[in-house]
């Protein structure tokens, strides 16, 4: 499948890598090429710059928003929160009509430092909103309660005995990505229902911060038993 992942950050390359690993044709996506490649030092969170992981993955292509976006059959948000709506403007309302997007982002709120807020909850969620304001994409919210390596590496924790969750509006987009999840090696799939039970996992960073912080570890999830 050709697939466009938006967002060059530490969640961007984990599933980027994980994706091309699996044999999909797979482009990353960014405002300014130039400038992404000439980025020489570590992110906020430390990882190293974009180049140094792009020369470990020659098989991953880098490109512009709109250009990945129109050459791709699926798409994955891999974004900050608070700049995934303009993003997807960028790439174009005729690049996305009719593609699925695999939403990863947390509406995180940093205003006032750690732990963050969310800045938008309870009656609406991140996922919505972008369904909202593309209509015409299949979005299915996943992967945004857990860290980076476990998204794409779930037997890295016991033996991936933990669960995750889907939601979105087009039961069809949710089959798609449900058997993207499962090549990843989830074993527990959970669809919570329609966009609107997005509100419930992103509703979930609160804890997942503050577990992260209590454990001193991201490597950690959560698993309904039932």
């Amino acid at each position: 499948m050709k697939i466009a992942v938006l967002g060059t950050g530490m969640v961007g390359q984990a599933l980027a890598g994980r994706l091309a690993e699996l044999g999909h044709e797979v482009t990353v996506a960014t405002r300014d090429v130039a400038a992404t490649l000439a980025r020489t030092t570590p992110d906020a969170m430390g990882n190293p710059p974009y180049a140094a992981w792009a020369a470990e993955h020659p098989q991953v292509r880098l490109a512009t928003i709109p250009d990945a976006a129109a050459g791709a059959e699926l798409l994955v948000n891999a974004t900050s929160g608070n700049v995934s709506i303009a993003a997807l403007q960028a790439a174009g309302a005729d690049n996305l009509a009719g593609k699925i997007l695999i939403d990863i982002a947390n509406p995180l709120d940093f205003g006032n430092g750690f732990p963050p807020t969310l800045f938008v909850k309870d009656t609406d969620s991140l996922g919505e909103q972008i369904q909202a304001a593309f209509p015409q994409l299949r979005v299915v919210k996943a992967l945004n309660t857990l860290t980076a390596p476990l998204m794409v590496n779930p037997k890295a924790l016991a033996d991936g005995d933990h669960s995750i969750f889907v939601s979105g509006n087009d039961a069809d987009a949710k089959k798609i990505v449900t058997g993207i999840l499962e090549s990843f090696g989830h074993t527990d799939v959970i669809d919570l229902g329609d966009i609107t039970t997005a509100r419930g996992t992103e509703m979930l960073l609160p804890l997942w911060l503050r577990l992260m912080g209590a454990l001193n570890t991201p490597m950690f999830n959560f698993k309904v038993v039932r």
